[in-house]
C-alpha cells in the first residue's frame, strides 16, 4: 500500500506542470554538402541586442530554442565557419522553423587544419563525472572489468571487485538501470568496445537509486546516431590465450534508427595464490603452506540490438534488447603441505576441482520519451525485464600422501536464478531561464533463487552433504519515488531534493525452513552547490543519504568448496547498511589543464565487513556480517596538463581513512586505517597517427579489523596507429607489465596468523584492430591533442 502512494504522489506531481508556456524556435545545420554541423552554438537576441537564450546543436545539426512571443535575431558560431546572421526572427503563436541553415568554412582555413569534433576525457557536472571512453586508447581489446580499473577513483581488485574510492559497496549501472551484466563475471564479459562513456557519481542526488554506500558507477553502452548507414567493426588476439570479435552497426532514416552491437571473446586467465597459515592453540600449535593454479576459461556471446521509432515530431519508443550466453571451464589445483609442532613435513595434499559454467542473461528495455515546445521539458517511462542464469557444476578429488588417509571425491552443483521486473517514470519541468522541477517513481520487483548441492561419494556411492547442501529464495521488491529542484543564479547553481524507498525483502531458506520478512521505509534527501569563484575556478558542496543491501552472493549460506580448508560463506540474515555523504569539491581550469580537489566525509551505521573465523581443526571460514559503525574522510586530487601538443597528463590521488568499531559473537573488532592510492597516465601523439600511453597505479599498505593489507602496484602500456587513412586503427595494450598485481594480506588472532599472496590473472598481452564504416576519426581516439587538458 505504501508502494501504491508513492506511485499516487508522484503522478499527482506531473499533474502540476501540464501547460506550455514558449514557443519554439528550430532548424537544421550543413555544409554546402549536407552534412550536419554538430555542436554549433546558437545565439538569439532582442532587437536591441539582448542576448535571451541559446543552445547548440546535436549530433544531427537539429537545434531547438525556447522563446517568448517577440521579434529576435540568431547568431550561429563554430570552430573554422563562418559567423551565420539571421535577422527579423518573429515569434508568434506557432513553431518557427528556420529549414536549412548552412555554414560556410572560413576562407583559407579548411586545407590548413584537421576539423574534428571530440568530447573531453572527463566532463565534470552538478552531480557526476563522464568519462568518455573512446579518448583513451589503452581500453583497446579490454573488457569492461579492465576498463573500470582505468578510471580515477576506482580500482578492481585481484579478484575481480569493484571499489571506488577503497570501498566496495557501489551500485554499477548499465545505461542508467539495474542489470544483470554488472555483477563482476558479467562485466569481465562486455567488450570494451561496446562501451561509450562510463559515470562516476560520488554523491548521487535524489533522481537516482539510493543504492550504493560510496556512490554509482553507470557504464553508457554504444548507440550509433548517425544518419544513414555507419558503425565500427573490431577484433582482437591476446596472450595468455585470448581473442574476440565484434560490431557496432547503425542504420538511420528520418523516422527510425537501427542498431546492434555483438562482442565475442574467448579468454584463458591463469592465476596463482601462496597461504602460510599458523594455529598456536593451548595445548597444540603446527601450520601449512597451501599453493594454489587457477584457470579460468571460457567463451562469451553479447548482443546489443534495438530500434528508436520518432512518434511525431516530439515523442519517441525506443527498444533494447541485451543478450549474453557464456561457457566457463574453470580449472585449480591446490597443495597443500602440512607441518607438526616442529615444523616437520607431515603431509602432502593435493585437491584439484574441475568446474563447468554456463550462464545466459536476457534484458529487454522499452522508453517512451515525449519532448515539449518549452527546452529542457521531458517526460520518460521505461519497462525493463531482466532473466538470468547461472549454473555451476564441479567434480574434486583429493589426495593426500599418507596412505592411512583415503582419497575424497566429491561433487558440486550451484544454481543460480535471477527474475526481475523494473517500471520508471520520470518528469522534467523547466523554471524559469536556468530552473527545473523534477519528480519521479519506480517499482523494481525482484526474485533471486539459489540451489547449491554437495555430495560425497563413498564406495562409489553419492551421498549428500548436509552440512552445506540449502536452496535460497530471497525476494526484493523495492518501491521508491523523488521530488526535486534546482537552479541558476548569475554564478550561483543549487539542487535539492528527497527520495523514499520502501523496501520489501524475504530471505528463505527452504531447506532449514528459515524465514526472515523485512519491510522498512526509508527516506534519502540530497543537496549539491555550486559557485562560480571566478572564470574557470568553481566550487561544489554536496551531501546524500545511501543505502548498501547485501549482494546476492553474501546471502547465499554457502557457495564455493573449490577450497576445503578455507570456506566462504554468506549470511542470509545480514542487514542492509546506511551512510551519510559529505563532500566539497574545487574544480580550476588552466588554458592546458585542470584539477579536482575533493574533500569527504562519511558516517556509516550497521556497516558490512567480511571477518575470518578459524576452529581448532585448522578449517577457516571467511562470512559477511553487520560489525557496528565507520567514519571515513579522505581528500582526493584529480587532474590533467597539457605538457606539449603531443604530450598530455593525467593524474589521481586518493588520501583516506577509516575508522571503524564493531562487535560479532563477543568479539570487538576495531581499525583506525590510513591509506593512499594514486595512478598517473601519460599520453603522446605523433603527428597525430601514431599514440603512445603509458600508467602506473599505487595502492598503499593498510591495517584491516583483523590485520593488514600489503602494497599493491602494477604498470600497464598502450599504443595505437591509425592506418587506411584514418578509417582503421591497430593498437597494442599490455596489462600489469611486471606481473605484480597482487593481493596480499595478513589476518590475525590469539591463535591464529595467515599470510597470503593472490593473483587472479597474470600479465596480460592484447593486439587490435577496428575499422571504422562511414564514421569519421576524431582525435579522441588517438587521445586527442591536449588542447582541452583532458577535462
Amino acid at each position: 500500500m505504501k508502494g501504491v502512494l508513492f506511485i499516487s504522489f508522484c503522478f499527482f506531481s506531473l499533474s502540476i506542470f501540464a501547460q506550455d508556456e514558449k514557443v519554439e524556435l528550430k532548424g537544421t545545420i550543413t555544409e554546402a554538402n549536407g552534412t550536419p554541423i554538430p555542436y554549433v552554438t546558437i545565439l538569439v537576441y532582442t532587437l536591441d541586442s539582448v542576448l535571451v537564450n541559446g543552445a547548440s546543436s546535436d549530433t544531427l545539426g537539429e537545434f531547438s530554442v525556447s522563446l517568448d512571443k517577440g521579434n529576435y535575431y540568431a547568431k550561429f558560431r563554430f570552430l573554422s565557419f563562418q559567423e551565420k546572421f539571421i535577422s527579423s526572427i518573429i515569434i508568434e503563436d506557432q513553431t518557427v522553423d528556420l529549414g536549412i541553415i548552412i555554414l560556410q568554412p572560413k576562407t583559407g582555413y579548411l586545407d590548413a587544419i584537421d576539423i574534428t569534433v571530440e568530447k573531453p576525457q572527463m566532463e565534470l557536472k552538478l552531480d557526476k563525472r563522464v568519462f568518455n571512453i573512446t579518448k583513451d586508447i589503452s581500453t583497446a581489446g579490454l573488457n569492461a572489468a579492465d576498463i573500470l580499473d582505468n578510471i580515477p577513483s576506482i580500482s578492481v581488485d585481484a579478484e575481480g571487485n569493484v571499489s571506488l574510492r577503497g570501498n566496495s559497496n557501489v551500485r554499477i549501472l548499465i545505461n542508467g538501470k539495474p542489470s544483470t551484466l554488472s555483477n563482476t563475471e558479467a562485466l569481465r564479459q562486455i567488450n570494451g568496445n561496446m562501451i561509450e562513456s562510463v559515470e562516476v557519481i560520488t554523491n548521487p542526488s535524489a533522481r537516482y537509486d539510493a543504492e550504493g554506500e560510496v556512490g554509482i558507477i553507470n557504464i553508457i553502452l554504444k548507440k550509433e546516431m548517425g544518419k544513414g548507414v555507419n558503425g565500427s567493426f573490431n577484433m582482437r588476439i591476446g596472450y595468455p590465450v585470448g581473442y574476440g570479435a565484434g560490431f557496432n552497426f547503425n542504420v538511420r532514416r528520418e523516422k527510425v534508427n537501427f542498431f546492434v552491437g555483438y562482442g565475442y571473446g574467448h579468454q584463458n586467465s591463469p592465476g596463482s595464490g601462496f597461504t602460510n597459515q599458523e594455529f598456536n592453540g593451548i595445548d597444540t600449535s603446527y601450520r601449512y603452506e597451501q599453493t594454489s593454479l587457477h584457470n579460468r576459461g571460457g567463451s562469451s556471446h553479447n548482443v546489443n540490438a534495438g530500434f528508436d521509432f520518432n512518434i511525431g515530431k516530439r515523442s519517441s519508443l525506443t527498444f533494447t534488447s541485451v543478450f549474453r550466453i557464456s561457457d566457463g571451464d574453470n580449472n585449480s589445483a591446490i597443495t597443500y603441505r602440512d607441518f607438526d609442532f616442529s615444523d616437520n613435513l607431515t603431509q602432502t595434499v593435493t585437491r584439484d576441482e574441475f568446474e563447468l559454467d554456463y550462464g545466459r542473461t536476457q534484458e529487454y528495455t522499452l522508453t517512451f520519451r515525449k519532448t515539449f515546445t518549452q527546452k529542457e521539458r521531458l517526460f520518460t517511462f521505461d519497462v525493463k525485464k531482466n532473466f538470468s542464469i547461472d549454473n555451476e557444476s564441479s567434480d574434486l578429488t583429493e589426495i593426500s600422501s599418507d596412505a592411512l588417509d583415503a582419497s575424497i571425491f566429491q561433487r558440486t552443483v550451484n544454481d543460480e536464478t535471477e527474475d526481475s521486473w523494473l517500471f520508471q517514470t520520470d518528469y522534467i519541468h523547466p523554471l524559469g531561464k536556468e530552473g527545473k522541477f523534477e519528480t519521479g517513481a519506480k517499482v523494481s520487483l525482484r526474485n533471486l533463487s539459489n540451489d547449491y548441492q554437495l555430495e560425497d561419494s563413498l564406495s562409489g556411492t553419492w551421498n549428500p552433504n548436509s552440512l552445506f547442501n540449502n536452496y535460497l529464495k530471497y525476494t526484493e521488491n523495492i518501491y521508491a519515488a523523488y521530488i526535486m529542484a534546482g537552479n541558476k543564479t548569475k554564478k550561483f547553481s543549487y539542487q535539492g531534493g528527497i527520495r523514499a524507498e520502501f523496501s520489501d525483502i524475504t530471505t528463505n531458506l527452504v531447506e532449514t525452513s528459515q524465514v526472515n520478512h523485512r519491510q522498512y521505509l526509508r527516506w534519502f534527501p540530497s543537496f549539491h552547490f555550486s559557485y562560480e569563484l571566478k572564470k574557470d575556478n568553481f566550487l561544489q558542496i554536496s551531501y546524500s543519504r545511501r543505502i548498501s543491501r547485501p549482494r546476492s552472493w553474501w546471502l547465499t549460506p554457502f557457495y564455493t568448496f573449490k577450497d576445503s580448508r578455507n570456506y566462504e560463506s554468506g549470511n542470509p540474515n545480514i542487514n542492509p547498511e546506511f551512510a551519510g555523504s559529505y563532500e566539497l569539491g574545487h574544480l580550476k581550469y588552466w588554458k592546458k589543464g585542470s584539477i579536482l580537489t575533493s574533500i569527504y566525509y562519511r558516517r556509516t551505521v550497521d556497516f558490512m565487513d567480511r571477518i575470518l573465523l578459524t576452529d581448532s581443526t585448522g578449517i577457516t571460514w571467511r562470512l559477511p556480517v553487520n560489525l557496528g559503525t565507520a567514519n571515513s574522510f579522505g581528500i582526493e586530487f584529480s587532474g590533467s596538463y597539457a605538457v606539449f601538443k603531443w604530450c598530455n597528463i593525467n593524474g589521481n590521488f586518493n588520501f583516506y581513512r577509516s575508522i571503524s568499531e564493531g562487535e560479532y559473537l563477543g568479539i570487538i573488532y576495531a581499525n583506525d586505517a590510513y591509506a593512499w592510492s594514486g595512478k598517473i597516465t601519460s599520453k603522446f601523439t605523433i603527428k597525430r597517427k601514431f599514440a603512445l600511453q603509458t600508467s602506473f597505479s599505487y595502492e598503499s599498505p593498510t591495517s584491516t579489523n583483523q590485520g593488514s593489507a600489503k602494497a599493491q602496484y602494477f604498470w600497464d602500456g598502450s599504443m595505437a596507429w591509425d592506418i587506411l587513412k584514418g578509417n582503421g586503427t591497430i593498437s597494442f595494450n599490455a596489462r600489469d607489465i611486471l606481473n605484480t598485481r597482487k593481493r596480499r594480506n595478513i589476518v590475525e588472532s590469539t591463535y591464529f596468523y595467515s599470510e597470503s599472496s593472490f593473483q587472479w590473472r597474470s600479465r596480460q598481452l592484447t593486439l587490435s584492430f577496428v575499422y571504422r564504416l562511414n564514421q569519421k576519426k576524431t582525435k579522441s581516439e588517438m587521445g586527442g591533442d591536449g588542447g582541452d587538458g583532458g577535462m
